[in-house]
């Protein structure tokens, strides 16, 4: 079975459809799928149910759809890098479900494992918990949160073989193995294909089985979300001064310690 496809708009052919509930992986901008949010908004598809951590930026990642009045509703644990997403909700222009970041990962990761719904100690007594079943355990009262699964998850990787094994790389992993598991049809988006067996073993972190449909995207923009470099330094001073302090600390370890002498009792 091939499950290489030729561009993102070709992946997301047949599959993507107004009203469908997506998950989107990553981490703000940290490994997105950059290709496919595009393909997405191309498509023209409304009314969607959005998982993801946050929502991307103002005119980056999913901040696109949002633009676009795409979305409808937004699953999410963090919206504060998105004026719009913040406009959207204030207006009562876009539903909102907060979720506590944890209990996001696990509503996928359950979703993924066929677990329907699991207890969590996390939102008890706040406005996460209203509405939902609450159950007491050892004497500590938990919430019940039911698991999510998307109809279509798109993700983000770094190597897959033509089989779909995926290897993420390094914090770019972050919710994508997740919301792979949890999709009823999951399309990656990867910057290198490699042939099935090039991959050890070990280095899978996600094996094909989950993976419908594959995307080469070689160079994403991968933008930064936000930018923080330090002041310029005179690094001629910043050196006498790293000095100063390695010679200041020999000093103080070269004292030698009073002889201590143990006296026994009755000499």
């Amino acid at each position: 079975m091939n499950k290489i496809f030729p561009t993102a708009d070709a992946a997301l052919k047949g599959v993507v459809a107004d009203g469908q509930m997506l998950a989107v992986g990553g981490f703000g901008l940290c490994g997105i799928p950059e290709a496919l949010i595009d393909a997405l908004k191309d498509s023209g598809v409304q009314n969607l149910t959005v998982i993801s951590n946050n929502a991307g930026v103002d005119g980056f990642g999913l901040g696109k759809l949002l633009e676009t009045r795409q979305i409808k509703k937004m699953i999410a644990s963090y919206v504060g890098e998105n004026k719009e997403f913040e406009r959207q909700y204030l207006a009562g222009e876009l539903a909102l479900e907060f979720t506590p970041q944890g209990t996001l990962a696990e509503k996928l990761r359950a979703g993924g494992a066929g677990i329907p719904a699991f207890f969590t100690k996390t939102g008890v007594g706040t406005q996460v918990a209203e509405g939902k079943e609450l159950r007491e355990f050892d004497g500590e009262t938990y919430v019940m949160e039911r698991s999510l699964v998307p109809d279509v998850a798109l993700v983000k990787a770094d190597v897959a073989d033509k089989s779909g094994n995926l290897r993420f790389r390094l914090t770019a992993r972050n919710f994508n193995p997740a919301a792979a598991m949890a999709g009823k049809i999951c399309i990656v988006e990867v910057e290198k294909i490699v042939e099935v067996g090039e991959l050890a073993p070990d280095d899978i972190h996600l094996p094909g089985i989950y993976v419908h449909r594959i995307v080469l995207n070689a160079n994403p923009e991968k933008r930064i979300e936000k930018r923080t470099v330090s002041a310029s330094v005179d690094a001629a001073a910043a050196k006498v001064e790293a000095q100063t302090a390695i010679a200041a600390a020999a000093a103080a370890g070269s004292e030698v310690p009073a002889k201590v002498v143990n006296k026994k009792e009755g000499a």
